[in-house]
């Protein structure tokens, strides 16, 4: 069943409105202050629906920012939501790494039949972006007995303690750099050769390099073709595992199922998350069988693992999500949309004195400006006109776009004419 096709914006009261400005200020005083940002107040969410969202004061937006990348198949994708509640009705929690259930099976053996060039994988389950990192993590250290490792200037890899030694940005890093390993060292991001220089920084022996194949936090930042291409040649050589991120590129998100078959490497490790349930908090790391096999089997007790691993409701979700983006051709649409997409920011905006840069790969999409003001005031503008935007980057000077694979080329024409008219 296709998503339903996206409406324009329209609003009935001032954005934020009053409902949203009251729960703001109830938020404020249950939530630590760190979580939400609340000045300016946010818009909340009621209902959504394809690429639209409806706010609790029923305003309708259009939402290029697809809830942060996870929303590929459409917000409530119907197929998606009648697998949660069919399996919700049946099974709600099972004993996920000691009596399983059935469709935890059935989601590995779809994620592991995905894996590039058909090479034969296994996986484990998570639940969150962090998580799938730190399997990673945690498998390159059992598969290679060494616990250095390479990232990336500009590199997100999540919040967990693990993810956040290898995340870049000082402002996370900083308030927790006493208990962070220090075991990984930064290369210029799509500068191959400054990996040897960087794994020769490190304090540990080096067994895996960590890769976004495009940027998306950072700053929807794509490198030079032939970037990753040359580090899977460059890990091979050393004998280093190239540990491949597409939690947010993966799942169709660039017009490939994964963002490394662009170049048609293929990693060692791959992380998924995000757009792999469009909606379910579900991930998880695959990897080739012979590095997968360096964990132990287990005799009772696994050395990673969590009480919802395999969660059924988000296994349903995710198998339900993966047919969507097969069925709905979905990964096609990123492909052909993002292409035409980009070339409309890149002409209307050539002109523009605040734009750096416009770049991307299939629906992630990264509009720069010269100052993070700007790219601030954008979204709040866009906001205000009934399209939700983030910010992106070190400095959050990017405009970053991410929606839905369903958007639908008219209504992504007319949302990006927006976006455009509120670039200064």
């Amino acid at each position: 069943m296709p998503a339903p096709e996206t409406l324009p914006p329209a609003l009935a009261t001032d954005v934020p409105g009053p409902r949203s400005r009251e729960l703001a200020a109830r938020l404020s005083r249950v939530e630590s202050r760190n979580v939400t940002c609340l000045d300016p107040p946010p818009i909340f969410w009621s209902r959504a629906e394809g690429a639209n969202v409806w706010d609790v004061d029923g305003n309708r937006f259009v939402d290029l920012a697809g809830g942060f990348g996870v929303a590929n198949a459409g917000h409530g994708n119907p197929a998606v939501v009648a697998a949660v509640k069919e399996q919700a009705g049946r099974l709600l929690h099972a004993m996920g790494d000691v009596h399983p259930p059935q469709v935890k099976v059935d989601l590995l053996e779809a994620l592991c039949a995905l894996y590039p060039d058909g090479v034969a994988a296994r996986g484990v389950l998570g639940s969150s972006g962090s998580d799938a990192v730190e399997i990673a993590v945690k498998t390159a250290q059992v598969a290679t007995g060494r616990p250095g490792m390479v990232a990336f200037e500009g590199a997100y890899h999540g919040l967990t303690h693990g993810a956040l030694d290898a995340t870049w940005r000082s402002d996370f890093r900083d308030p927790f750099r006493a208990r962070l390993a220090g075991a990984t060292t930064f290369a210029r991001y799509g500068d191959w050769e400054d990996v040897r220089r960087a794994a020769s920084d490190c304090a540990q022996p080096v067994g895996a390099v960590l890769v976004e194949p495009v940027q998306g936090r950072g700053g929807e930042r794509v490198p030079p073709p032939g970037f990753l291409a040359a580090l899977r040649a460059l890990c091979d050589a050393e004998g280093w595992l190239l540990i491949c991120d597409e939690i947010y590129t993966g799942m169709g998100r660039t017009g490939r199922w994964f963002a490394c078959e662009h170049e048609g490497v293929v990693p060692d490790l791959l992380c998924v998350g995000k757009g792999l349930a469009s909606g379910m908090p579900i991930s998880a790391c695959l990897g080739r069988v012979e590095v997968m096999d360096a964990w132990p089997a287990s005799r009772g007790e696994a050395l990673h693992t969590q009480t919802f691993l395999g969660h059924p409701p988000g296994c349903a979700a995710a198998l339900a999500s993966l047919n969507a983006l097969r069925d709905e051709h979905l990964v096609e649409a990123a492909a052909r949309l993002g292409d035409a997409a980009l070339k409309r920011l890149v002409a209307k905006l050539a002109d523009r004195p605040s734009v750096v840069d416009v770049r991307g790969v299939g629906l992630l999409i990264g509009i720069e400006l010269d100052e993070p003001e700007r790219a601030l005031r954008t979204c709040v503008d866009a906001l205000q006109r009934g399209i939700i935007l983030l910010p992106s980057g070190e400095r959050g000077e990017v405009v970053a776009l991410s929606p839905p694979l369903s958007i639908g080329g008219a209504p992504l024409d007319a949302a990006l004419d927006v976006v455009i008219g509120c670039i200064p």
